[in-house]
């Protein structure tokens, strides 16, 4: 029935994106709130309060979006890189605490069926969606279903090596992909601009403080033209591109879906993506295209996906 609603989460590194919303997708109501990603204890005091601040008695099901290791088959959060948080009974917990069905999932997963559904995969059954935001996610649709793997753990695509000696990542390795093209890389490298150089525009917009740049920042200073923010982003988007083409080797999808915070730099991102991902595809010029675009549901993908997931749509 349309008038049957959802509550849709997307618990991401920096923030917690909770909104109501009908399988159609209409949204009635939404709200964020930062995640509290150094203390475990408030992380479902937290979840809870995002989703008591939208729903409403039309509800019939909850579902999370979260970054990290879940397993779907018990609701559990088994590790995030990101946050604190491990081995967290998000189902148990959030059933318990407003007596409705819920369902947990990867977020990019749940972003990559909601592009799927409703956003800019819909007519291509097999699809790859690639979420850049404090790190990087992946979500596999392929034959119209949703890819999940053994375990339940498919997708974890930013954690590939490509920098043996690269930055220290979250899930204990070094050099993950999401190290270095990410909304972290973004912002750690207009960092370095603003010790190197306050008065630059990141600086002036960062107030000199470098502690204060962010990706959207650095695409706020490309927007403006300068130089430095503009390089930034291009290098970025190359080690990007290098990414997804490995990926595309492997998976072959008919489309390739850019979505999170980072993906708001829009064509100053996706441009440089798309040239390094036909310099490093193998058979670029025998294979048939594969179009790389950006989310049509932006941020609100991973909260959407999650209450499609929760109302069921999957099976439908």
């Amino acid at each position: 029935m349309s008038d049957r609603s959802a509550v849709g989460v997307d618990v991401g590194g920096t923030k917690i994106a909770a909104l109501r919303m009908t399988v159609e997708g209409s949204v009635a109501a939404s709200t964020v709130i930062a995640t509290p990603a150094s203390d475990q204890d408030a992380a479902l005091p937290a979840i809870e309060a995002a989703i008591a601040s939208v729903i409403d008695d039309d509800v019939v099901a909850i579902g999370i979006g979260m970054a990290g290791l879940v397993d779907a088959r018990t609701g559990v959060l088994l590790t995030t890189p990101n946050l604190v948080w491990r081995n967290l009974p998000l189902e148990e917990r959030l059933h318990a605490a407003f007596s409705l069905p819920v369902s947990v999932d990867n977020d990019a997963t749940a972003a990559a069926w909601a592009e799927r559904s409703l956003g800019a995969s819909r007519d291509y059954d097999d699809s790859l969606f690639v979420g850049v935001g404090t790190g990087i996610g992946g979500g596999l649709v392929m034959g119209g279903r949703i890819v999940r793997g053994a375990h339940g753990l498919a997708g974890e695509i930013g954690h590939v090596i490509v920098e043996p000696d690269g930055p220290q990542c979250g899930c204990g390795n070094r050099g993950c992909w999401e190290q270095v093209a990410s909304g972290l890389a973004i912002a750690r490298a207009g960092a370095r601009t603003v010790i190197d150089d306050p008065g630059s525009a990141i600086g002036r917009l960062a107030g000199g403080d470098p502690r204060r740049v962010s990706g959207e920042i650095v695409s706020q200073a490309a927007r403006g033209g300068d130089v430095a923010a503009t390089a930034l982003l291009a290098e970025v988007g190359r080690r990007l591109g290098e990414g997804v083409a490995g990926l595309v080797n492997v998976i072959d999808p008919e489309i390739v879906v850019i979505g999170g915070g980072a993906s708001e730099a829009g064509e100053l991102l996706l441009a440089p993506l798309r040239t390094a991902f036909v310099g490093s595809l193998e058979g670029a010029d025998v294979r048939p295209e594969v179009p790389i675009v950006a989310a049509a549901l932006g941020n609100d993908a991973g909260a959407i996906g999650a209450g499609l997931l929760a109302l069921g749509s999957e099976a439908g």
